[in-house]
């Protein structure tokens, strides 16, 4: 592979010498371990003795895979032109990869057409077409990596599983980063990719003895994703896994403009992930500007999308919507949605509600020139407020406004989205939750 110019700056590559002696001592653990494993009792009917063995056997291949990987720093890698590595060994299953984002062309080394069960005759794949060797099911995963290393420049780690011609299903495990320009923008984004097929057979052989030991606890749902803290926001997302007929359907966003105002939006991808990212760093870009919400909508003509942006120092919420569900805010131990009186009250806080935000949808965007107040309602926030953007149809706000006693008392933005991925699996295909805790 090329030198590439990343975020960060690395470090030389380590010397020779350096290298045989972290060989050496890898190679005198693993006979350590294995050592160790042979005097185990081979006692079927003892779950423990079953589970010692699996953790020294998945021992054993993360150790031969440090032995290996090692032993590639050494020998550098093979290009895709060579023959590469004899197939089975582990040096065969370490790949790498770069995509440049200005020409659409892509660098493969020659061990990554055998992982990703390619022809080494036929051109690498660009970021477009890699999805097409991914099962349906993972097509999400991968999706979410690439966006988020091209939007916010997010390192890479991520697992996905491919297809070879032969029918054959491998796990892949992914790491990269964006590469840099001397300008500081993203000019490609390089990887590393190894198959970790046998490595997680042996974790679920560890995974399988260890239940018949313990009893595996419910399904808590998705962990959610923490964000980075925004001023006076504090937030967190996550979202619900794609089923293997609708992959890939919805994005979340949230980000800080310039002067201090938050940036939140959830709805449909609108393609691959390129697109994608095309349209949050568009948002972005507007949010910048100083584009308010329904402008916003209304120059991308996005449908069943929703935007907010919030200032801290008013704590004042801004929101439109294109026929999307109206974000839901929880206080007080009641929920309600937005553009809705609050409980009890005959004067809303919220203003200018309109009957589509009664009903439970946003109200419609506007033209970038219209100033129909309708169209942008305000809402002010309180410290300890929790709000809500979800991706579902409007039967999954009246699931989440039932957690209204829960979530009103959440004490972070994690704990709210905790709250629902545990009392509402399922929620719909590839739904994702956006929590926003207003901070004091």
């Amino acid at each position: 592979m090329p030198s590439h110019l990343s975020a960060g700056h690395p470090a030389p590559p380590p010397g020779r010498r350096t290298v045989e002696s972290l060989i050496t001592q890898a190679r005198r653990l693993k006979g350590d371990v294995d050592a160790v494993r042979r005097g185990t009792p081979r006692d079927g009917a003892d779950p423990h003795g079953r589970w010692r063995r699996a953790l020294y056997d998945l021992a054993l291949h993360q150790l031969e895979d440090l032995d290996e990987h090692l032993a590639q720093l050494r020998e550098g890698p093979t290009p895709a032109t060579g023959t590469g590595h004899p197939a089975g060994s582990l040096l065969s299953r370490v790949g790498s990869a770069e995509w440049n984002l200005l020409t659409d062309a892509a660098d493969w080394s020659g061990e990554l057409y055998r992982i990703l069960g390619r022809d080494p005759a036929a051109p690498p794949l660009t970021l477009d077409e890699l999805p097409s060797l991914v099962l349906d099911e993972d097509r999400p995963k991968l999706t979410a990596m690439v966006t988020g290393c091209l939007v916010d420049g997010r390192p890479i780690d991520g697992e996905f599983r491919v297809v070879h011609p032969d029918g054959t299903v491998r796990t892949v495990h992914m790491m990269g980063e964006p590469v840099l320009d001397a300008d500081g923008s993203t000019a490609s984004m390089w990887a590393v990719l190894r198959d970790v097929t046998a490595l997680r057979r042996s974790r679920r052989a560890v995974a399988a003895t260890r239940e018949a030991i313990h009893p595996r606890p419910r399904d808590t749902g998705p962990e959610p994703a923490p964000l980075p803290r925004t001023a006076g926001l504090d937030l967190a997302a996550a979202r619900s896994p794609a089923s293997p007929d609708r992959p890939d359907t919805a994005w979340y966003d949230a980000s800080e403009t310039a002067d201090g105002e938050v940036l939140l939006g959830v709805g449909p991808r609108p393609g691959d992930p390129e697109t994608t990212a095309l349209l949050i760093g568009t948002l972005r870009g507007l949010a910048m500007a100083g584009t308010r919400p329904g402008a916003m909508l209304g120059r991308l003509a996005l449908t069943g999308t929703a935007c907010c942006t919030y200032r801290a120092g008013t704590r004042v919420l801004t929101w439109a919507g294109t026929g999307h569900p109206a974000p839901l805010l929880f206080r007080d131990g009641t929920g309600r949605r937005l553009g809705t009186p609050p409980p009890g009250s005959r004067t809303p806080e919220a203003r200018a509600p309109d009957a589509r935000a009664r009903e439970g949808q946003a109200p419609d965007a506007q033209a970038p020139d219209a100033q129909a107040p309708a169209s942008q309602p305000e809402e002010t926030l309180r410290p300890g407020d929790l709000l809500l953007l979800h991706t579902g149809p409007p039967a999954v706000a009246d699931r989440l406004l039932a957690l209204a006693p829960r979530l009103a008392e959440a004490g972070s933005a994690r704990e709210g989205v905790r709250i629902v991925t545990r009392e509402c699996p399922g929620l719909g295909d590839d739904t994702c939750v956006l929590a926003a805790r207003v901070l004091p």
